[in-house]
């Protein structure tokens, strides 16, 4: 059996969760989340960072952020996670779905200026497979037409786009710590990159259930109480002395993910030559962190089959989103503008392979081989 997706584990989390099990904080914001906060805002050289339970609860701290209201507009790709809709449509936003560039399934910047209106106040750029958006042209639309950007950076960890950690070029970047996902706080986990000086005292309100606790334990406020809205955004400390155990490997794990990556590519590259299959593109001044490894065959009919092909073989082979705009919810809750001309069509041929810290290369050959008899059909 080959697994899609194996949690990485790097040996201290063990450890590190012992010590916040026979600490006295747990609840969060403990030794181990202000030394992972601490962590990033070095790292990505971003004035403030808040660690959340996940990245749902990010993306939802940055639409309570930006005072989302009913009937404010928000652009984004069909192509994501439900959780980049849900956390502005939980707010009364319409969602404006656009096309994807067929070569990364990121979001079209050349269709964004087109779906703007008098009610747009958001464009969140989803960084697909840790993959840059064109985030030079996504903000210079903004910046021109006074809009906000909220980067989906929840695949984005360790990537750049031209030199700047995906996450830290938009006003506000969400990354996750799910379990899929290059490094992970025990499951779940997500992290809020607060890159606009204006957020930096609400970000920690709202996390704080909309009380000013974090200022009081600041010894700013003598006492704390309930001053705007907001919820419980803070993790327990458990996910924090997880991730730590995981931040201290990441040079590791990173490395060895993108050589499996790296292997994928090599080893299927002679199908992509002959026009068999697709092969990920990685745009001049990007560089990905091998979130995941995925291919595009013709049709949905060919993905069937080799998905079906895989799944005997024991071999942990997937399909991605659905798009969410052909969805009941994406259907109530926002719509497509313009044409849906890749978005739908490229979903259906993609596939991805397995990919962990610990795949082996005997692993890969195995995967690439199914690949290789069938081209061989």
């Amino acid at each position: 059996m080959i697994h899609f997706n194996k949690p990485p584990l790097t040996g201290n989390e063990e450890k590190y969760l012992l010590e916040t099990l026979h600490s006295l904080k747990m609840s969060g914001d403990g030794v181990f989340g202000k030394r992972c906060q601490k962590w990033f805002e070095e790292r990505y050289h971003c004035s403030k960072t808040l660690l959340t339970p996940s990245c749902t609860h990010a993306l939802e701290m940055a639409a309570l952020l930006l005072d989302i209201k009913e009937g404010d507009e928000v652009i984004m790709p069909s192509y994501t996670f439900v959780s980049t809709a849900d956390a502005f449509a939980l707010r009364g936003a319409k969602i404006v779905f656009v096309d994807v560039r067929p070569e990364t399934m990121n979001i079209d910047e050349r269709l964004i200026e087109a779906a703007i209106t008098p009610k747009t106040k958001v464009i969140v750029p989803v960084h697909y497979a840790g993959v840059g958006c064109n985030m030079d042209v996504i903000m210079d639309i903004a910046n021109r037409h006074n809009l906000f950007v909220v980067e989906d950076a929840a695949q984005g960890f360790e990537s750049t786009y031209k030199g700047k950690p995906l996450g830290t070029i938009g006003h506000l970047g969400a990354f996750s710590f799910h379990e899929t996902k290059n490094v992970t706080s025990g499951g779940e986990g997500g992290l809020l990159l607060i890159n606009d000086e204006r957020f930096f005292q609400r970000a920690e309100i709202i996390r704080e259930k909309g009380t000013n606790r974090s200022q009081f334990f600041r010894g700013m406020v003598d006492k704390y109480s309930w001053v705007d809205i907001g919820s419980s955004y803070l993790p327990c400390e458990f996910q924090s002395a997880y991730l730590w155990g995981q931040l201290e490997m990441v040079d590791t794990i990173q490395t060895h993910r993108l050589n499996s990556w790296k292997a994928y590519y090599e080893r299927l590259e002679p199908l992509a030559t002959k026009g068999l299959i697709e092969l990920p593109f990685i745009p001049e001044g990007c560089i990905h962190n091998a979130h995941m490894f995925y291919l595009k065959v013709k049709d949905l009919d060919e993905r069937t089959v080799l998905l079906e092909k895989f799944k005997e073989l024991n071999i942990g082979a997937v399909f991605h989103y659905i798009p969410l705009h052909s969805a009941p919810a994406g259907l109530k809750f926002g719509h497509f503008f313009g044409k849906d001309i890749y978005t739908t069509r490229e979903s259906e041929r993609l596939i991805r392979l397995p990919m962990y810290y610990g795949l082996t290369l005997e692993e890969i050959d195995a995967v690439c081989e199914v690949l290789i008899k069938w081209s061989a059909r």
